[in-house]
């Protein structure tokens, strides 16, 4: 088991608690496993700011989409791709998602480049 994190908050300590309980991680694992608990800490607070002050905010321009939703949303792409990398095994088979990487090279149409 890894050595659980001391600057992570409630939903941070919880992600951390349930991948680290249960699997033995490598230390880039656990590297992505902290930034993924820190990411979920910050959607915390962004959530947080959105349900206080509202979905839109006043601005000289008119109503606008409140800026920790528009954070919010790339912070959840972070996330995903953060818990991919850590690529943990399916609950029901075991089997690990299939690892992705590297550039494939160009495409072109077959024979028509030379």
């Amino acid at each position: 088991m890894t050595t659980n994190p001391t600057n992570l908050r409630a939903a941070g300590k919880r992600l951390w608690a349930s991948v680290a309980d249960e699997y033995d991680l490598d230390e880039h694992e656990s590297a992505i496993l902290l930034e993924a608990a820190r990411t979920v800490d910050l959607l915390t607070q962004l959530d947080a700011a959105v349900r206080r002050d509202g979905p839109l905010v006043s601005t000289d321009q008119g109503p606008k989409v409140h800026p920790a939703a528009v954070e919010a949303r790339q912070q959840r792409i972070t996330l995903a791709r953060l818990i991919a990398a850590l690529r943990l095994p399916n609950e029901e088979t075991g089997a690990r998602p299939q690892r992705r990487g590297g550039a494939r090279g160009s495409y072109g149409i077959r024979g028509a480049v030379k």
